[in-house]
């Protein structure tokens, strides 16, 4: 029975890692997104960042439900 939740255990730490490794990749896009925005139109940036900031807020409220 121990054998079989360390294998589980050490799924999840595999997949998780790959989770990281695609999002570290994904966040760089991210940055390289802001960039250009704010080169080419940066008050016009500045508003969309503050609307995608509010729903990561939702998210996170959201996702803190979850939890409890």
């Amino acid at each position: 029975m121990v054998k079989k939740k360390n294998i589980k255990i050490k799924s999840y730490i595999r997949i998780i890692k790959q989770i990281e490794k695609v999002r570290s990749k994904n966040n760089k896009n991210w940055m390289d997104l802001y960039r250009l925005a704010f080169a080419v139109a940066p008050n016009e940036s500045i508003k969309i960042i503050k609307k995608i900031l509010k729903k990561d807020t939702e998210v996170t409220s959201l996702a803190k439900k979850l939890i409890k």
